[in-house]
């Protein structure tokens, strides 16, 4: 494999450390240009050295998109929220692949994001391990013949809690994730499900499928990553192990493949496969997606804005878990009733407006919980 020029954005984090990982592994194979980081300098400066990196950039000093001029091969997209949505824009420009791990710039900008790569001839490259796994399987050159594409979840830390006692939990309760070891947002979205809504949306845009053709089923091993059905009954799926080594070196080495230093799955060890049907009343956030599919890109706005200012409260114990999807379904009701209507071919002015809109609304929200 021909040695690529790499950005990798978001590097401090769990998406980004395991990105590291990967790259220090085969070191012959990239180059690093950018690598940023939002505040923990040290732990930047560190990874500067080991990775060889030209740039190391602290956002919380300095603004990352001055730094993603300089052409490269692939930029790794990891950093976290609707944050990483105009560092996004700005690779997408100079890459010719971008490999996307934060879901929010999909969710809450995915026609922005398409027509962006349309017009640069930037290839998107999901790193997500269920988008990732549905890229592997997906046969675009016979799109008809594609029926629905399935997204298996975990379940979370909550799966056989009850609802009152979910109501309950903590943040550490939330953040014990019982097969990834993720960041504490992901992991809170992931026990409210909400993780997963945020995947039937981004699968909506990456997949050109409809809220319709979209569906989620619990697979609490996490082996089968996800699946996609075809016309004549056939369900193709991509399984490996809970490490996320697995997609991230899909994508750094795509279209071709690299041995990774993340943990294999031995078939032989595999006693139980299960899949369950979703509790939708006990996780309703998957019924959000959709219906803000059908709604257009500003309802998918405001679900997640609502959701990123909900989840940062919880964790700061000023709401509790099932406040998250009240606030959720609150953020929702304000876009349909009160917000101005954003088409779906919105500018980034527009989309960040509307953003900061439902987040005020939500935070006045919250203070009456």
């Amino acid at each position: 494999m021909a040695k690529k020029r790499i950005n990798i954005l978001g590097v401090t984090g769990s998406i980004g450390a395991s990105t590291a990982k990967v790259v220090l592994s085969a070191p012959d194979q990239f180059e690093v240009n950018v690598i940023s980081g939002h505040s923990r300098r040290e732990d930047l400066q560190s990874l500067k050295e080991q990775l060889g990196a030209k740039h190391a950039v602290c956002t919380a000093e300095d603004t990352l998109e001055d730094f993603l001029d300089e052409p490269v091969d692939l930029t790794v997209s990891a950093i976290t929220g609707f944050a990483g949505l105009r560092p996004l824009l700005k690779a997408i420009e100079n890459s010719k692949a971008v490999a996307i791990a934060n879901k929010e710039p999909l969710v809450a900008a995915g026609p922005l994001v398409i027509a962006a790569c349309e017009k640069y001839d930037t290839q998107i490259l999901p790193i997500d391990s269920e988008h990732n796994a549905i890229f592997q399987v997906f046969d675009h050159d016979n799109k008809d013949s594609i029926e629905r594409i399935i997204l298996t979840a975990s379940g979370g830390p909550f799966r056989t809690w009850s609802v009152l006692d979910m109501k309950q939990a903590t943040p550490e309760q939330a953040v014990d994730h019982p097969n990834w070891s993720m960041g504490q947002k992901i992991s809170v979205d992931s026990a409210s499900m909400m993780n997963k809504a945020l995947e039937v949306i981004e699968a909506h845009y990456l997949f050109n499928m409809s809220a319709e053709q979209i569906d989620v089923l619990v697979h609490p091993q996490s082996v089968v990553h996800s699946m996609v059905e075809y016309s004549d009954g056939s369900i193709l799926s991509q399984m490996g192990a809970s490490d996320m080594c697995t997609p991230i070196a899909y994508a750094l080495a795509w279209p071709q493949r690299m041995r990774t230093p993340g943990e294999r799955l031995n078939l032989a060890e595999m006693r139980d496969l299960s899949f369950e049907e979703l509790d939708t009343e006990k996780f309703p956030a998957i019924g959000f997606a959709k219906d803000a599919i059908r709604s257009g890109l500003g309802a998918c706005i405001a679900l997640n804005a609502a959701n990123e200012i909900a989840v940062d409260a919880f964790l700061g114990e000023r709401i509790g878990f099932g406040d998250i999807n009240t606030c959720v379904a609150k953020g929702l009701d304000i876009h349909s009733q009160y917000a101005k209507s954003i088409a779906n071919d919105a500018g980034l002015e527009d989309i960040e407006a509307l953003d900061l809109d439902i987040r005020s609304q939500i935070t006045t929200f919250m203070k009456k919980l």
